[in-house]
């Protein structure tokens, strides 16, 4: 049993005919949409890396185009139902090569076709069942957070301020000998050794019999004198 002839598929169709490329080329971007929402094949088409892409871009539209006006359908409703690149004329072309031979260039072209039709209903209401379950948790989200704020606005309007905690002062550092200086760091801070009474009687008793010394040895040398 034959399947359903190319010019029999259902649904709202646009073509493309005589178009300057290998239908090879065209039948790899065509791949990418075939059963695909308009939307999400409009989408893939626009970052799609291929030349083939903004052609066959350009015919989506125009098929969208025909199923809204000539048919009244809803263009969210419809999906990508069949796609596909013919065979066109080959434009034959000769180059010069060695020893007086020549080489033919093949110049391809391709018909595109692009049929587009309303999806199923079971695929309708799935769809439909998802973008209500999306808006649903989206207005959840934001009332939640609404509240939220609420809360803290309330909070922070009854509690009363913080008082400020004085800082202690940092004691003096004290330089260690033989340390390597550590950079970024504040320079040291001196610190004056703090004399007793006991150390300051020893240095002048010191002084003292230095001076009493020096003294007697200046007389006894006057004295032999």
């Amino acid at each position: 049993m034959t399947g359903i002839k190319t010019n029999e598929r259902p649904g709202t169709r646009a073509v493309l005919r005589h178009s300057r490329m290998s239908a090879t080329k065209a039948r790899r971007v065509l791949d990418l949409i075939r059963g695909q929402e308009v939307g999400r094949a409009a989408e893939i088409l626009r970052f799609c890396e291929r030349d083939a892409a903004l052609a066959v871009g350009k015919l989506l539209a125009s098929a969208v185009a025909n199923a809204e006006h000539n048919d009244s359908l809803v263009p969210d409703d419809l999906f990508v139902s069949a796609c596909f690149a013919d065979e066109g004329t080959t434009i034959k072309r000769w180059r010069p090569r060695a020893r007086g031979r020549a080489t033919r260039i093949r110049k391809r072209s391709c018909h595109i076709t692009v049929i587009v039709g309303r999806l199923p209903d079971d695929r309708l209401g799935r769809r439909r069942r998802r973008q209500a379950a999306d808006a649903a948790a989206l207005r959840a989200q934001r009332v939640a957070g609404g509240r939220r704020g609420g809360r803290r606005e309330r909070t922070g309007r009854d509690e009363p301020a913080a008082a400020a905690v004085p800082v202690e002062a940092a004691p003096p550092v004290v330089p260690v000998e033989g340390a390597a200086p550590v950079e970024g760091a504040a320079p040291p801070v001196a610190v004056e050794p703090v004399e007793t009474g006991d150390s300051g009687g020893s240095v002048e008793e010191t002084g003292s019999v230095d001076e009493t010394d020096s003294v007697d040895e200046t007389g006894d040398e006057g004295t032999r004198a």
